[in-house]
């Protein structure tokens, strides 16, 4: 349980805003037991600004290779003092500290052939040039067969364990699995001598490595970044499924950090600097985290709380069940009606959740007046020509899903979008649109959604519309036009992650409202099949009270995108 700086800062986390997070943790919630700070990706890159990395930035290194704190940032770290000062700054508000950690050697410590600390090699001798991150630019994997390669990450977790160090989240790593720098790492940490956290990003982890992964890192993650937008929150569910078989005492399956409250503090990035999950999106995570019991890792800047997320951060029924449960899985999914069930330890207690992930507003595909094939990165020219009669519509709703392949490389561009008619043509980009949503990053017309200029299969567009399946743009129709006619396709922003599989979306176009509105569900759950035949006294953990003795069905009614917590007792 603890803080992680990314979500909040990105790359611009500095010391006194580590501090900050400290400070408020120590106050508000250290009795809860929350204790980790930890420091996210480039603290030692001097001029990292925002969400995206630079390439060839001049980094900061000692003279044996390894990376160093920023002192612009750090300024505690001068001198080569390190993290070790902020670190004993953390230590003193009874709170543990860690950082973030690439994977490999620094493309920069090659470039400058510097040595390998207490060894005649250098850092061009361990380097696999070969082998590099398909997102970050900063470092080279290490060829653990070359004669230097464990004592270059004996001599980072050496340092790791001076700076007092408790946790590493070590990124590029998982995904895909590169198995022999985890055992360096996990070597290297033992090596040093002090208890230090390893945590692997990022994922999905393949399930094939779970054994592996489960006798080496304590925590390990289940997917991509995951950020607050409910099509990534629903796809957690089969995740958190496939992986409750490894949950055991100190190793977790880590379904990521919680994206709440002010999160994006850092100008200009897309989606808002507020957690755009709804309240019961919001309990629905904690509640799946908790049911799963995946690290809990806030994300957002603490000491902007609001009453609310702090609640949601400080239930301690909740946050036992997070913490002290047993035998955790999924009892079943009934067309998205999903309970999972656990054991109260040294009890026969059980704790139910249930969640209700149908949507408010259904999709129906069968109202589509245009719907593509698969485009992949297969597809001629990456996408697909749409000419749609829109003749007396009066709106437009413009529809990206994804294609199922569990991964999220789904940029999808709506290139030259445009309406034409007895009133000529209008460029679709010139209509402001009445709603916009996106599965990460934000609907624009400027960039793609990886916010770098759009482009398909190596061609710049002149004009369109960016965005990230699953997503819908719906617009109101001005008169006088007849058809709509695009370019439908992937960006190269995710057919371009050419080390990793993905970007499979279809489109599809509706003239008329493409949603069925659904309403709360009332969720169904025999106490007998439970193992309750006499009943069972019920208390729901969320709200605080109990809620009586029940026989034959517990049925409580769940909100569209909602859950609830219990515990069960005879």
């Amino acid at each position: 349980m603890g803080w992680n700086s990314w979500d909040a800062f990105a790359t611009t986390v500095t010391e006194d805003k580590t501090k900050a997070q400290a400070d408020y943790m120590a106050k508000n919630l250290k009795k809860y037991g929350w204790q980790y700070i930890v420091v996210d990706i480039q603290w030692y890159e001097p001029n990292a600004n925002s969400f995206n990395y630079r390439p060839d930035a001049p980094l900061t290194l000692d003279a044996y290779s390894r990376l160093q704190p920023a002192p612009n940032k750090f300024p505690s770290a001068a001198n080569g003092a390190g993290f070790k000062a902020l670190a004993d700054y953390v230590h003193s508000k009874g709170l543990k500290f860690g950082i973030h950690m690439m994977r490999g050697i620094s493309r920069q410590a090659v470039k400058q052939n510097t040595p390998i600390w207490g060894t005649p090699y250098h850092a061009a001798d361990i380097a696999d040039t070969t082998s590099t991150c398909p997102w970050n630019p900063d470092m080279y994997g290490v060829d653990m067969s070359k004669p230097g390669a464990q004592a270059y990450y004996d001599s980072i977790f050496s340092q790791a364990a001076q700076w007092g160090l408790d946790f590493v989240k070590v990124d590029d790593l998982s995904r895909p699995y590169h198995q022999s720098e985890i055992e360096a790492i996990r070597k290297a940490i033992d090596n040093s001598g002090r208890p230090i956290v390893f945590s692997t990003s990022p994922g999905e982890t393949p399930l094939t490595s779970a054994d592996h992964v489960s006798t080496h890192a304590n925590m390990w993650r289940i997917s991509d970044d995951f950020w607050d937008a409910w099509p990534a929150l629903f796809e957690q569910f089969e995740r958190t499924r496939k992986w409750a078989p490894y949950i055991a005492p100190g190793h977790f399956p880590d379904a990521d950090m919680l994206p709440l409250g002010a999160v994006r503090q850092v100008p200009g990035y897309a989606g808002g600097p507020w957690t755009r999950f709804t309240k019961n999106e919001q309990l629905t995570m904690m509640t799946l985290w908790s049911m799963a019991r995946s690290p809990l890792i806030m994300g957002g800047d603490l000491t902007k709380n609001d009453d609310w997320t702090l609640s949601l951060l400080t239930n301690p029924e909740v946050l036992t069940v997070n913490q002290r449960s047993e035998n955790n899985h999924q009892l079943w999914n009934h067309d998205g009606l999903v309970a999972w069930l656990a054991d109260v330890p040294g009890s026969k207690d059980k704790y139910l959740g249930l969640f209700n992930t149908r949507d408010n507003m259904a999709l129906q595909e069968s109202r589509a007046a245009f719907k593509s094939d698969l485009i992949t990165r297969q597809t001629p020219e990456h996408g697909v020509s749409v000419d749609v009669d829109i003749t007396g519509a009066q709106k437009l709703f413009l529809v990206v899903t994804n294609g199922g392949d569990n991964f999220d490389a789904d940029h999808a561009d709506w290139t030259q979008p445009r309406l034409t008619g007895p009133n000529g043509e209008m460029k679709l980009t010139d209509l402001k649109w009445k709603t916009a949503t996106t599965g990460w990053g934000q609907v624009s017309t400027t960039v793609a959604a990886s916010g770098k200029a759009m482009s398909v299969n190596g061609q710049p567009i002149s004009y369109g519309i960016g965005t990230h399946a699953p997503s819908i743009i719906e617009f109101n129709l001005p008169q006088g036009y007849t058809r709509f006619q695009s370019f439908a396709a992937l960006d190269d922003g995710g057919t371009s992650q050419t080390t990793m599989a993905g970007s499979t979306v279809r489109f599809m176009v509706f003239t008329k409202s493409p949603y069925d509105e659904n309403t709360t569900t009332t969720i169904p759950v025999s106490l007998q099949e439970l193992g309750f035949t006499k009943g069972a006294k019920i208390r729901d953990l969320w709200n605080k009270k109990d809620m009586g003795r029940m026989t034959g069905d517990f049925a409580p009614t769940i909100a569209s995108h909602g859950a609830g917590l219990y515990r069960l007792s005879r």
